[in-house]
């Protein structure tokens, strides 16, 4: 048997993050610039990318770009070559970036709507789509999304954001069963309550932030080092035959 340790071991590997600007998506790009990958951060926002990238150091570079602005499939292929640029394609791609405008049902207007669906939904599959040439041809790739409790259940002032999470769900297996055959696995992570800046209305309220937390069975709400474990597991070779998933990281919310 090889070192186990080795599993995990993500020197030589090239990362794409997106939404790496702030919350769990800069915990990615940390948590697997940390595992040895040199991480492409990418997030609308310049600033806290340069912050990243030099808290990160020479593995790291960052592209700002508003991922949810015109999609198209000629952006994506220049999108895919900017990202490309600093240290080759990459083999990972974790999209974490996302919207949730907190609108009710009653209150949904069609450009929220759009916008929602557009930077949840549709980029991360076309920018998979871009990123996967070069995948394929080395026969093993990465896809991680970021789905959501609500990819199975509704919140309140959840619709768009809800219907966009719930897609994820089916877009993870779609993807695995196109890919998966060329050595690239599309698995998604589903995280419970985290503190960031998407989720601060949460927490802003304790007694909500509170009860969430007594509706998981450890007891607690998430904290960012949590994780750090799914990810690097679905981002390195310690899950070569795991793909099409969804890994629920919500302390047992959705078990109860």
């Amino acid at each position: 048997m090889n070192d186990p340790r080795e599993l995990f071991d993500l020197t030589g590997r090239v990362a794409c993050v997106t939404g790496a600007s702030s919350g769990l998506g800069r915990r990615a790009a940390l948590c697997l610039a940390a595992a040895g990958a040199r991480v492409v951060a990418v997030a609308r926002r310049q600033a806290p990318l340069e912050a990243l990238r030099d808290e990160i150091g020479a593995g790291a570079a960052c592209l700002p770009v508003d991922l949810a602005d015109g999609i198209t499939t000629g952006r994506m292929a220049t999108l895919a070559d900017d990202i490309a640029a600093p240290f080759g394609p990459p083999g990972i791609v974790v999209h974490a970036a996302g919207i949730n405008t907190r609108q009710t049902a009653d209150e949904v207007t069609p450009d929220a709507w759009d916008r929602t669906l557009a930077l949840n939904l549709s980029t991360p599959f076309f920018l998979s789509q871009a990123l996967v040439p070069a995948m394929r041809a080395r026969g093993w790739g990465r896809i991680v999304t970021f789905a959501s409790l609500q990819t199975t259940r509704a919140f309140p002032g959840g619709i768009a954001y809800g219907a966009s999470k719930g897609g994820i769900g089916q877009l993870t297996r779609a993807m695995a069963e196109a890919w998966s055959p060329h050595g690239i696995t599309a698995n998604a992570l589903g995280p419970g309550f985290f503190p960031t800046e998407l989720t601060r209305a949460v927490f802003d309220a304790p007694d909500r932030a509170a009860r969430n937390a007594a509706q998981t069975c450890i007891g607690r709400n998430g904290q960012p080092e949590d994780m750090d474990g799914p990810l690097l597991f679905l981002c390195s070779p310690a899950s070569d035959y795991v793909t099409g998933q969804v890994l629920m990281v919500d302390g047992g919310f959705s078990a109860k």
